[in-house]
């Protein structure tokens, strides 16, 4: 049984997956916070297409 405990706290196995998903994490929360900053000037420029590609319509 002691033997069995030595080796199950030395295994890290199981800990390199759980740093990995850590990083996943961490990742996916940067990337929601870029886009969260960015979402104004994107909702600016589209908005900015949609007016010129409307414009561009009627003017045919």
């Amino acid at each position: 049984m002691r033997n069995f405990i030595t080796r199950f706290a030395k295994d890290e196995s199981g800990a390199t997956a759980i740093e990995y998903g850590l990083i996943a994490a961490l990742i996916a929360v940067a990337i929601i916070g870029a886009i969260s900053l960015m979402s104004g000037q994107l909702k600016a420029t589209f908005g900015k297409v949609e007016s010129e590609l409307t414009a561009a319509n009627t003017a045919e």
